[in-house]
C-alpha cells in the first residue's frame, strides 16, 4: 500500500495539471477555432469545396447593374443585384465610366443607361457577401474609361470589399493553379476581382488582369449558332486559361445590337438550337473542357435552366431553396426550363418610337453597343 503522503503527492499533482490545462485553454485566441474550420458547404454544395475556382462554372449576369423594364433600351437584367445574387449569379459583369469625377456603371453612355454608382454598387454586393459567408464570388469590371486601379482601389476599400478580396501570389494564374473554393472561404479571400484593361498587380494586386488569365468568345452574336472559338485574349496559349462564354443572343434594331429578348427563353434553356447547354457542349467537344463562366442576359428566363446547365456541368444538383425570380413581364417562366419560349407581350408603339429615339441617339454620339 503506497504512503499517504504520496497519494496527496499525486491529487496535488493532477490538480496542478487540471488549472494549467484550463489555463491554456482561456489563452487561446478567440478566433482559433474559426481559423481552424473547414468549409463544409461551399457556393452551395459541400461537393464544391475540395474544387478549385479554376475548375468550377459560374453562371455570370452581363450588365448586371442594367437591370429594369423590359421595355428600356439598354437594360440586360431586369431583376435586381440582390435578387440576381440569391438566384445564384456568382459573376457580376460591369461598364465602368468616369462622370463627374466619380464611377459610375453605364451602358456605353450614362446618357442610354446610368445604372449608379460603382460605390452604392459595391455595398449592395458586400452586403449580400457578409450574410453569405460561404460563397466565392467573382467581379468582371469593363474599364471602358481606362481608369488607374488606385481609383477602383479607392472605392473598394471605401466599402470594405478589399479586406476580403484574393490577390493570387502570381500573374497571370494557370487555370489549374487556382486555390480551392474551400480554402478561399476559410481564408475569408473569397471575391475575385477581374479588369479588363489597366490592371496593375503591383499597385492593386487584388485587381486582376482579364485577358492574361481569362479568354473571351465573341460578344454581340446575333446568330444563335454560337460558336466556341477564342475571341480575345492576351496568352499565346488559350489552353492554360480559364475562359468565359458569351451566350446572350442580339438582334439588329436599326444597324445596332440589342439584346433579342424575343428568344430570352430559348437562348438561355439547356436544351435545343440556340441553347445555352448546346453551347457548352461544343465548347466541351472543342476545348476537352467546359467554361468557367457563362454570362446570359435575363438570366430568369427559362425558369433556372441556366443554372440547371452550370449544375450538370459541376456534377451537382440543382435543387434551390426558394424559387428563382419570375421575368418582370409578370409571365411565369417555363417550369421545365428545358426547352421552348415564353410569349413576350409587344412593345407597343410608343416604347417602340422611344426606342427608336434612343437608338438613333446611341448612333448620333458613335455610343451605343451591346457590351
Amino acid at each position: 500500500m503506497l504512503p499517504s503522503s504520496f497519494s496527496k503527492l499525486t491529487q496535488v499533482v493532477a490538480s496542478i495539471a487540471v488549472h494549467a490545462l484550463l489555463l491554456s485553454s482561456s489563452l487561446v485566441p478567440a478566433n482559433a477555432h474559426s481559423i481552424a474550420r473547414r468549409a463544409t458547404v461551399c457556393n452551395g454544395h459541400p461537393e464544391l469545396c475540395d474544387r478549385s475556382y479554376g475548375n468550377v462554372s459560374f453562371v455570370g449576369a452581363h450588365d448586371s447593374y442594367a437591370f429594369g423594364p423590359l421595355t428600356q433600351l439598354g437594360v440586360n437584367q431586369d431583376q435586381n443585384v440582390t435578387q440576381q445574387l440569391n438566384d445564384g449569379i456568382r459573376m457580376l459583369q460591369m461598364q465602368a465610366h468616369l462622370k463627374d469625377n466619380q464611377i459610375f456603371l453605364c451602358h456605353t453612355s450614362c446618357t442610354i443607361q446610368n445604372g449608379g454608382s460603382l460605390e452604392d454598387y459595391l455595398k449592395t454586393v458586400k452586403n449580400w457577401l457578409d450574410a453569405n459567408p460561404t460563397e466565392v464570388l467573382s467581379l468582371l469590371i469593363v474599364n471602358i474609361d481606362n481608369l488607374v486601379p488606385s481609383q477602383y482601389d479607392t472605392v473598394f476599400k471605401a466599402v470594405g470589399l478589399d479586406a476580403i478580396s484574393y490577390a493570387p501570389p502570381t500573374t497571370p494564374v494557370v487555370a489549374t493553379s487556382w486555390p480551392t473554393l474551400g480554402s478561399m472561404i476559410d481564408s475569408g479571400k473569397r471575391l475575385v476581382t477581374f479588369l479588363d484593361n489597366g490592371a496593375d498587380s503591383t499597385s492593386v494586386p487584388y485587381l486582376i488582369d482579364e485577358f492574361t488569365n481569362i479568354w473571351e468568345t465573341a460578344f454581340n452574336v446575333i446568330d444563335p449558332n454560337f460558336d466556341c472559338n477564342v475571341n480575345r485574349t492576351k496568352a499565346q496559349d488559350p489552353s492554360t486559361q480559364l475562359y468565359l462564354i458569351n451566350h446572350f443572343l442580339d438582334k439588329l434594331l436599326l444597324g445596332q445590337a440589342v439584346p433579342d429578348i424575343d428568344r430570352a427563353n430559348q437562348t438561355n434553356a439547356a436544351t435545343g438550337l440556340g441553347s445555352l447547354g448546346v453551347h457548352v457542349d461544343t465548347c466541351v467537344a472543342q476545348h476537352s473542357k467546359p467554361p468557367n463562366f457563362l454570362l446570359v442576359d435575363f438570366y430568369e428566363f427559362g425558369g433556372g435552366s441556366v443554372f440547371e446547365v452550370a449544375a450538370r456541368i459541376n456534377g451537382v444538383s440543382y435543387n434551390p431553396s426558394t424559387p428563382i425570380a419570375v421575368p418582370a413581364t409578370g409571365q411565369a417562366a417555363n417550369p421545365t426550363s428545358t426547352s421552348g419560349a415564353l410569349p413576350m407581350q409587344p412593345l407597343g408603339e410608343k416604347n417602340l418610337a422611344w426606342t427608336i429615339f434612343v437608338v438613333f441617339v446611341g448612333i448620333a454620339f458613335g455610343a451605343y453597343n451591346a457590351i
